[in-house]
């Protein structure tokens, strides 16, 4: 059961990430650092983060990416960096992620706002993508 539940996580990961057989887990940072100190984390963050929530039904993709986008800004965390990356292989468009950001503004405030968006800006720029903002004022 186990094996299928880390088989089934590495496909979602494959699927989030585009990522081909030789790297199946892209640029998603699943714990592979810590195998010195912590070699089951991996295990775990496949089983249970793609094996198990990921892989539920009832939301898409972009959603559940834009979910994580949304809690990863509301916590100010690190890995919101490959997880604005996993957004834009599943669908989701620059002004989409920037719109939700800016609407965490009244919610997470300025600091993680502004936070979130260098983090995107960094993406964007990396990827030579720009986000249009007409009629934004």
């Amino acid at each position: 059961m186990a094996d299928d539940l880390y088989q089934k996580g590495i496909a979602k990961i494959q699927e989030l990430t585009a990522s081909p057989d030789e790297n199946p887990t892209g640029d998603m940072d699943i714990g592979t650092a810590f195998r010195d100190i912590a070699p089951d984390l991996e295990k775990y963050v496949v089983e249970f983060a793609f094996g198990g929530i990921y892989s539920r039904p009832g939301l898409d993709n972009k959603q559940k990416v834009l979910t994580t986008i949304t809690a990863l800004v509301a916590q100010g965390k690190p890995q919101i960096k490959m997880h604005i990356k996993t957004g834009l292989t599943v669908g989701l468009t620059p002004e989409e992620i920037v719109g939700c950001i800016m609407h965490l503004l009244p919610y997470t405030g300025f600091p993680s706002v502004i936070n979130a968006l260098s983090v995107a800006k960094e993406v964007f720029t990396e990827l030579g993508l720009t986000v249009d903002t007409t009629g934004v004022q």
